[in-house]
């Protein structure tokens, strides 16, 4: 007895490059910048609370970290922090980040703006993007 031919069995198509749509990668960014920023902040928050338990049981010593003090502003003291391994550093960085995630994406906007030769945009997204860099200038001068 003949058995029935078997059916071949093509194999899947060859998955098409995804072009790089602009809306994505904002999305994208933007997603990353808040995942890491949160996770510095929780990062930070763990480690004052392990190198300093006593936060955990005596009021005082709570009132002491929420109290006004000095905090690391500068990018270098907040890596200097970090390094030392300092929860106010890490809160501090995850702060940072988040703060520059717009400007990031401003930034990403002109490169989509100028791969797309939209010259209009271009103009205006280098405008945006030069008065975001002189405003963090000027308080990184009076501060």
């Amino acid at each position: 007895m003949k058995e029935p031919p078997v059916p071949r069995v093509s194999p899947p198509p060859e998955p098409e490059a995804v072009p790089l749509v602009p809306e994505l990668l904002i999305s994208d960014l933007l997603r990353h910048g808040v995942v890491a920023s949160l996770s510095l902040v929780t990062l930070g928050t763990v480690v004052t609370f392990f190198r300093h338990p006593d936060y955990l049981v005596s009021s005082e010593a709570l009132e002491r970290l929420t109290a006004p003090h000095p905090v690391p502003h500068g990018l270098a003291e907040v890596v200097a922090g970090a390094l030392a391994a300092r929860g106010q550093s890490f809160v501090m960085a995850g702060l940072l980040v988040m703060m520059a995630v717009p400007v990031m994406r401003v930034a990403l906007s002109l490169l989509i703006f100028r791969q797309q030769k939209d010259k209009v945009f271009v103009a205006i997204t280098t405008a945006v993007l030069v008065l975001l860099l002189v405003s963090f200038l000027v308080g990184a001068a009076e501060g």
